[in-house]
């Protein structure tokens, strides 16, 4: 009894094995960030973003997509003293994403944490060093690897400590392209 239940498991991993695939690819876009809360009264600001995508196949219809993102992001604001000004803060984003397919291996929609590390503050607002945001979005496969995604993240973490920026959130709508190799 006990080597056909350890046979039957085999073959059930073997199985699941097989239902598991490992996707690489790269994305590249823009980003519309601002920041919500405080005392900023900020307006978007165009940037970008780029990195790499993993794509973990769990089952058919479900997957959990990490990725290394440079994302140039920040806000402009309206500086009584100086007159509007733009906020530019560059990280390096690591959102974990819970993928569910909608229409098989085409549609799908994506929801999870994203962690981010500054690595430039160009303008000096004392931002803090990490940021923590709940991403959601959408994600379509065109053909032969290539995809398009919409996403928006909203920060739940402070932007900075500084009394001007106390409150203030980074708000970003991302619109990628990519590829899966």
């Amino acid at each position: 009894m006990k080597k056909i239940l350890l046979l039957v498991a085999m073959v059930a991993g073997s199985f699941a094995m097989q239902a598991q695939g490992i996707n690489f690819g790269i994305k590249a876009g823009a980003n519309f960030s601002k920041f919500n809360g405080g005392d900023i009264d900020s307006e978007n600001i165009t940037n970008f973003h780029a990195g790499a995508v993993l794509e973990l196949n769990i089952v058919p219809m479900f997957s959990v997509q990490a990725e290394g993102i440079f994302s140039s992001q920040g806000a402009k604001y309206d500086n009584v003293l100086d007159g509007a000004e733009d906020i530019n803060l560059d990280y390096v984003s690591v959102p974990i994403l819970a993928k569910f397919y909608i229409l098989p291996n085409t549609l799908s929609l994506t929801a999870g944490p994203q962690f981010s590390f500054l690595v430039n503050d160009a303008d000096d607002i004392d931002a803090k060093s990490t940021d923590i945001a709940i991403s959601g979005g959408a994600e379509v496969k065109i053909i032969a690897g290539l995809f398009a995604q919409a996403r928006y993240n909203i920060g739940v973490t402070k932007v900075s400590d500084n009394d001007y920026a106390s409150d203030a959130k980074n708000a970003v709508f991302q619109l990628s392209v990519g590829y899966f190799f």
